[in-house]
């Protein structure tokens, strides 16, 4: 193979590695930066932040490959980064619109649920203490909650992070859902701003609730902190809440994806989530209940355009090592993803030049997929002669 041959191939195809550890050394490292990073500094909210540490993540992954292959990252994810770019200062902005902000609706509909009394309120009578300060002493329960409340901004990129280098085209059906559900958020937060429990209480309109966002973080040394995209914040978009609709989302996307039992389990993550959202004052109930019906409403849409876009859709996800690697969102091949329609292959050339067919070889690790629970095909190496 000439020179030029492998630099094509390395623009696209990531090699296994060839010399024992140098993959486990280069994540070791990438690990240890990050923890560094979060001792020092923060775990970071902002989602500019966490594709480039997770950029950084897929180059220690394949750290053999050619420097050229670790552009396709900046290739693929340079869209998503700019939409969500586009919904972080877009969600700041819409406070100022001059639309009037919904106080009574949700205590209204909160106090019914728990007749009487709101759910943030029982559960900070509860559990929050005397007295009920975010700096007042935690108990053990409030490092967990709010380690899960921190996880909104580290899971949907990093599982976007996981699909891209083991399967692309999941990571397309993937980015899809994540993005639509920030963007189904954006509309409604425009459409109905709304005040959280907080701040509602803040206003003399419901009993005394405290903001205990961070609670037990200071005695370990952890905060939040924004890096690239800051200073941006908005109030009033607690309807619906992403924060639940997110967690929501990946437990409906595994359900929908694994067919290992234990996939239900995944109904934790949200269920803690919501508990936490309610006792911290961060959302009514009903403000989960608005984000787990975006989110189950973006699984429906999403599915719904795909099968129209590019006929009939097959439920499983592609076997293991995807299609072309170098399609992205916003090629024509992110529009039929999952399409079931054929995609390019690549060749290697030979003396004369001509593109020769080779079989398929599963990318990467990817070919462990099938193996660990998602559906799918084994690859042909897998099926036996």
């Amino acid at each position: 193979m000439t020179a030029q041959a492998e630099v094509a191939e390395g623009d696209t195809e990531a090699p296994r590695p060839r010399r024992s550890g140098v993959r486990a050394a280069a994540m070791a490292v990438w690990v240890a930066a990050i923890a560094l990073w979060w001792w020092r500094f923060g775990i970071p909210n902002d989602s500019l932040t966490v594709m480039i540490t997770l950029w950084v993540g897929t180059i220690a992954w394949n750290i053999e490959a050619h420097p050229r292959h670790h552009l396709n990252f900046l290739k693929d994810w340079w869209f998503p980064a700019a939409l969500l770019t586009f919904y972080f200062f877009s969600r700041g902005l819409t406070d100022e619109l001059g639309i009037p902000v919904h106080w009574t609706m949700p205590i209204d509909a909160d106090r019914w649920l728990g007749f009487g009394t709101t759910p943030t309120e029982l559960l900070q009578d509860a559990w929050c203490g005397d007295p009920c300060t975010r700096d007042s002493d935690p108990r053990w329960y409030d490092v967990l909650f709010t380690s899960v409340y921190a996880t909104h901004f580290l899971t949907g990129l990093t599982i976007a992070g996981v699909l891209w280098i083991r399967n692309h085209d999941e990571w397309q059906v993937w980015m899809r859902r994540f993005i639509g559900l920030n963007f189904g958020g954006l509309v409604i937060y425009v459409a109905y701003p709304m005040a959280p429990p907080w701040l509602a209480a803040e206003e003399g309109l419901m009993g005394p609730v405290e903001r205990l966002t961070s609670r037990g973080w200071r005695d370990i040394g952890l905060q939040r902190v924004d890096v690239i995209l800051n200073g941006v914040g908005n109030p009033t978009a607690a309807m619906p809440s992403l924060h639940f609709g997110t967690a929501f989302l990946i437990a409906l996307y595994a359900i929908w994806r694994w067919r290992s039992p234990w996939r239900w389990a995944l109904l934790v993550y949200p269920t803690v989530m919501g508990l936490v959202l309610v006792y911290y004052g961060e959302h009514y109930v009903v403000d989960l209940i608005a984000g787990g019906a975006l989110a189950w409403l973006v699984m429906v849409l999403a599915r719904w355009w795909e099968k129209r876009r590019g006929g009939p859709v097959d439920d499983h996800p592609p076997g293991p090592g995807g299609r072309d690697r170098r399609t992205s969102l916003t090629g024509p091949f992110y529009l039929s993803v999952a399409s079931g329609q054929p995609t390019r292959k690549r060749g290697r050339p030979d003396a004369a030049g001509a593109v020769r067919r080779g079989p398929e070889v599963p990318r990467g690790d990817a070919h462990v997929l099938h193996h660990r629970g998602l559906r799918g095909d084994p690859p042909d190496s897998d099926r036996g002669a």
